[in-house]
């Protein structure tokens, strides 16, 4: 039993030094941070102007379609390039499984450009 735990020792260290690192780190600006509260610090700020409007209004439906397009592309060039650098080991398998990812992809690109999402007035 001592040398199973033996073997275990260097991954207790790692998440010792891990869990020290981060304790100091957000430790750190507790007592590193000036306290100087000004009215211009504390007021609201929203990308460089001031708020405007609440926060929790309504969002137009197609940020939410351009999300789910930059997913589907995202997805897509992430399998793309392990898929091309392994494409001679994998066969017929692995040609037509990707051609089933990729048509699921296309069904979805085009149930956004159907919704509109590609539309911006």
């Amino acid at each position: 039993m001592p040398e199973l735990l033996q073997d275990y020792l260097p991954i207790a260290i790692f998440i010792g030094v891990a869990a020290v690192i981060a304790l100091v780190l957000m430790a750190a600006p507790f007592a590193v941070a000036f306290r100087n509260p000004d009215p211009e610090k504390m007021s609201a700020y929203e990308c460089g102007f001031n708020a405007f409007d609440d926060a929790r209004m309504k969002f137009d439906v197609r940020f939410y379609l351009v999300a789910i397009l930059f997913i589907i592309f995202d997805l897509e060039v992430a399998f793309l390039f392990p898929w091309a650098v392994a494409f001679g080991d994998l066969g017929w398998f692995g040609f037509w499984s990707m051609m089933v990812f990729l048509g699921v992809l296309t069904v979805g690109f085009i149930y956004e450009w159907r919704k509109g999402a590609l539309e911006w007035d």
